[in-house]
């Protein structure tokens, strides 16, 4: 556990009770990180935290709804009273499908207050507990919608815009406190989500419509949870201590080699 060690580092994990979020918490348990994993869906983080503690790691669960400010800050609160938070990994997010006009504002609203108001709040209830204790590491999970078009993703990426050009201004106003925010923007991943979104969408045609997804990809296939995973490991990791400000694009040539 030499390189790329968390040991002991006090970990918070949003949307960790499943997909990407899932992936990036067994991985820095693993690392010997004390994973605390706050979800709106419960038994999933409960789910996670089992795994974990099977490979006799440390992990709590937090029933967690992101948008709610007080219900972050109860919670932060408790995970920082005897403690340091180390690593804050803001990666609760929800998807949208439409362009501007099939977008309500129900719909603008929805991803405001869990995309953007989530990191938000997790951020601002984090950053007092890192500048207390001198450092911290803040990973952001944007997407490729941050930095290009994508069609029929307006509201989706709206709010993904929002997370990268808030990950520019966190490591801007706190690299003298030495807290480091970087984003992660992934391609296609192939999460339980998106296995849901086909089989919603496209009943009876699932394997065509997955085989088709795929290959928006350059590479060729959608990227795997455990890919991203990694990636969030070094940038949390020490080894990563000269990088602040960036946007990893993650995304099998998406971004580079389809223009």
């Amino acid at each position: 556990m030499s390189k790329f060690s968390l040991k002991n580092k006090v970990t918070v994990i949003t949307g960790g009770g499943s997909g990407i979020g899932k992936s990036i918490a067994l991985t820095f348990a693993a690392q010997g990180a004390i994973v605390h994993v706050l979800d709106f869906d419960f038994e999933g983080a409960q789910g996670t935290v089992s795994e974990i503690e099977e490979k006799n790691g440390i992990a709590k669960a937090y029933h967690c709804d992101v948008s709610k400010q007080e219900k972050v800050f109860e919670i932060i609160e408790e995970i920082g009273q005897n403690q340091s938070i180390n690593i804050l990994v803001n990666n609760a997010g929800i998807a949208h499908v439409g362009s501007i006009e099939q977008v309500e504002e129900s719909d603008l609203d929805l991803l405001y207050n869990v995309n953007i108001k989530g990191v938000y709040n997790c951020t601002k209830a984090c950053i007092p507990f890192m500048k207390q204790d001198k450092g911290g590491v803040i990973l952001n999970l944007a997407s490729i919608a941050s930095s290009v078009g994508i069609q029929d993703r307006f509201a989706y990426s709206m709010s993904k815009g929002a997370v990268l050009t808030m990950t520019l201004s966190v490591a801007r106003d706190f690299i003298h406190q030495k807290i480091r925010c970087n984003c992660i923007s992934p391609g296609r991943v192939h999460t339980p989500f998106v296995d849901g979104f086909i089989s919603k969408n496209y009943p009876g045609n699932e394997e065509e419509m997955f085989e088709k997804l795929s290959k928006t990809q350059p590479i060729g296939r959608m990227g795997k949870p455990q890919e991203i995973a990694d990636l969030a490991l070094f940038l949390c990791s020490d080894e990563a201590a000269f990088i602040t400000g960036c946007d990893y694009a993650i995304d099998g040539g998406f971004i580079t080699l389809n223009n």
